[in-house]
């Protein structure tokens, strides 16, 4: 799977957006698949950092616990809806699908001899970008895959 600077060398612009759109604010959400298999739901912060995509969980939390026995994970950016009038203006939103990797534990404290998390590496199966066309009258939809590359869908 390809790590975050595989989409920068493939695609920059679209790398680019997705980087701004998830760089708008600091909360994000992300899903994980409980042990039952069905989907659970968390706030999570991110980063971008050396090439890859980064994001943790704390020790003994659910969403670590989850993608240790599942790895899939989707990653929705901050969402902020468009001003009514100002509709072509909205940037829109992106998404972030794929398989997370255990990287190293977080140790916060540094007398501590337990960790206080875990950090991920996002192995990037998916990145999607979904906003309005120039006029706001109807929806684009840009995927990304390491199969197909950069493909462009808009509905009306």
């Amino acid at each position: 799977m390809p790590a975050w600077k595989t989409i920068e060398q493939a695609e920059p612009e679209f790398a680019g957006r997705v980087r701004r759109l998830f760089d708008a604010g600091r909360h994000k959400t992300i899903a994980t698949l409980r042990a039952d298999r069905s989907p659970r739901i968390s706030g999570i912060e991110c980063e971008f950092t050396d090439g890859d995509l980064r994001f943790g969980s704390m020790t003994d939390a659910r969403k670590g616990a989850d993608l240790h026995r599942d790895p899939r994970f989707a990653l929705h950016g901050p969402t902020f809806h468009p001003e009514q009038g100002r509709e072509s203006d909205w940037p829109g939103e992106a998404k972030i699908a794929g398989r997370a990797v255990p990287a190293n534990p977080v140790t916060t404290a540094e007398a501590s001899e337990h960790a206080d998390g875990e950090m991920f590496v996002a192995d990037i199966t998916e990145v999607v970008v979904t906003r309005l066309n120039a006029e706001a009258t109807g929806l684009v939809i840009e995927s990304w895959t390491p199969e197909r590359g950069l493909l462009r869908v808009e509905r009306k």
